[in-house]
């Protein structure tokens, strides 16, 4: 008789969901995104010197020439301002979004994380919640330098919490478009470009630095829609910086602010998202 023995089965690590499988992995990438980030502190360094200028230069340059709620006080300006000092902040991280990931990807670093058992779209929300996180040290800064030149909130800490969470979302889904551009490109350059040239007519066909009350007829329409405006007016609210006397235009964004800029941010993310992962299949395949 010939005596059988079972070799045991051994068994293997249980697959995780396509759910939690993605969210690790996003972590992950993210966590490599901000070490990398902290290895090049002159990134961060020069991300916060553009804003800054900008809150010193229109401050001190524009306050008390804009009417604002009939009123051209410098201070009152300053309040006015600074919601949309943030938001453009926020969206003008856009382009450090798309020029990293065109530089991963003339580096070939894409194709390595291809060649990795990783969800497919970890690779890009990674990214965008690393560029999150410093968006967030940014605004910290920022408000930090605005506290310095007089700027003050007038509500309480859960509303002043709510508008920089608003600002952060619509900077979280503009990384989305930038992921997108950085993908159709070919080098960091063209991302960086294309990445700012559509956001200038955005942001200064908006409310955030002069009431758009004063514009054309035609000019007027696109600004109370623009998503951007939205948001500025929300943290305007959110803030307390409306000064009085002003009244806000009638179309439904700017009477109803906090929800529009809710319904903006999260419609870009679905839309651009979707685009962004796409593209990255394609480009990688």
């Amino acid at each position: 008789m010939t005596a059988v023995t079972q070799t045991p089965q051994l068994k293997g690590p249980r697959p995780r969901g396509g759910v939690a499988q993605s969210i690790s992995d996003s972590l992950v990438v993210a966590q490599r995104n901000l070490i990398r980030m902290t290895r090049i502190p002159e990134m961060i360094i020069f991300g916060l010197i553009q804003p800054i200028m900008f809150v010193v230069l229109f401050s001190y340059v524009f306050g008390g020439s804009i009417s604002v709620g009939g009123s051209t006080s410098p201070a009152a300006y300053r309040e006015f301002l600074m919601a949309g000092i943030f938001a453009q902040t926020v969206t003008f991280a856009t382009a450090g979004a798309g020029a990293g990931i065109a530089d991963d990807m003339h580096k070939g670093l894409i194709d390595r994380f291809r060649s990795l058992p990783m969800a497919r779209g970890a690779v890009l929300t990674g990214r965008t919640l690393a560029d999150l996180v410093q968006t967030a040290l940014t605004i910290v800064v920022l408000a930090v330098v605005a506290l310095l030149v007089g700027w003050r909130t007038h509500e309480n800490l859960g509303k002043v919490l709510g508008g920089f969470a608003l600002l952060l979302l619509l900077g979280y889904a503009f990384s989305w478009i930038g992921a997108l551009i950085g993908l159709s490109v070919r080098t960091p350059e063209a991302a960086t470009s294309g990445g700012l040239i559509w956001l200038f007519p955005l942001t200064f066909i908006s409310n955030a630095f002069v009431p758009s009350n004063n514009m054309p007829t035609f000019l007027r329409h696109i600004a109370e829609w623009n998503p951007f405006s939205a948001t500025v007016q929300a943290a305007r609210e959110l803030f307390g910086n409306l000064p009085p006397g002003y009244r806000a235009p009638d179309a439904w964004p700017m009477q109803h602010p906090v929800w529009a800029s809710i319904i903006w941010s999260v419609l870009i993310i679905l839309v651009f998202r979707t685009l962004a992962v796409r593209k990255y299949r394609s480009a990688t395949a």
